[in-house]
């Protein structure tokens, strides 16, 4: 058995602290041999920086994947093509810094893993077609390769669909950017496991791990407000996924984690 751990998006410091308090326990507990997670919002609730890649990569996170905040701090440019295991988008158009794909090899014998960063095109910027992104990506990859793909996109019916169009061609799919984790962890009818979003890692009591009183004016007014992350509890959202490494397939629905800490 193959065990990959999926973390929801990290919101920043918060939900870095939760992180690093959970993650070797959970590496334990769940039997955990790689550990993948949405790094968009790690840097101060919005993007990411250098110094934050580093701690989390550091702490036992294996693969950090993007969204549509990856580019938010400017700095990344500077060393996003020193770190393959930080990705963005892989739907971004040719030519912009960084890979959307990370391709290694896991057990013994070696096994080829791909892990792949994607972006919904529903209500986010554009970029191009994640359906037939993910058709080059594939085509691209050795044989007898486990595949494993962030889809990062804020409809539901969008992850669905992308869902069924990879089911049966790919080992794992997991939804994040919602912030909310969903209940409908399962297995496609060819194979594939799939949950719509695996939630977040930051602070419980907000809204999407913002503080929640500037929200409400937000709504209340609609002027604008700057948003602040919100204190107090914390929460570790996510799944573990589980392969069979000598078929490169899922055995299992995912199975959901979701911790609260002080």
């Amino acid at each position: 058995m193959f065990n990959i751990l999926f973390l929801g998006d990290i919101v920043g410091k918060p939900g870095r602290e939760v992180v690093r308090q959970l993650l070797s326990q959970l590496r334990s507990r769940h039997s955990v041999n790689y550990c993948i997670a949405n790094g968009e919002n790690a840097a101060h609730g919005t993007g990411l920086t250098r110094e934050v890649a580093d701690e989390l990569l550091n702490i036992g996170v294996d693969v950090l994947t993007g969204g549509n905040h990856t580019w938010d701090k400017r700095e990344i440019f500077e060393f996003i093509d020193e770190y393959p295991r930080v990705l963005r988008p892989a739907n971004y158009p040719s030519g912009i810094p960084g890979s959307g794909v990370l391709l290694t090899e896991v057990g013994s014998p070696p096994v080829p893993l791909a892990v792949v960063s994607l972006l919904g095109r529903t209500f986010m910027p554009p970029v191009d077609c994640p359906f037939q992104v993910m058709d080059r990506v594939l085509a691209s990859l050795p044989p007898h390769c486990l595949t494993f793909v962030d889809f990062h996109a804020e409809a539901t019916s969008e992850k669905l669909a992308l869902a069924h169009y990879l089911d049966g061609r790919v080992a794992g799919i997991v939804g994040t950017h919602t912030h909310v984790q969903t209940a409908d962890e399962r297995l496609l009818p060819k194979g594939t496991a799939y949950l719509s979003d695996a939630g977040m890692c930051g602070p419980y009591n907000s809204v999407l791990g913002i503080a929640a009183a500037p929200i409400i004016r937000k709504f209340t007014t609609g002027l604008p407000v700057r948003f602040e992350l919100a204190e107090g509890p914390k929460v570790l959202s996510g799944a573990v996924y589980h392969f069979e490494l000598a078929t490169q397939k899922a055995v299992a629905a995912p199975e959901r984690i979701h911790a609260l800490v002080p």
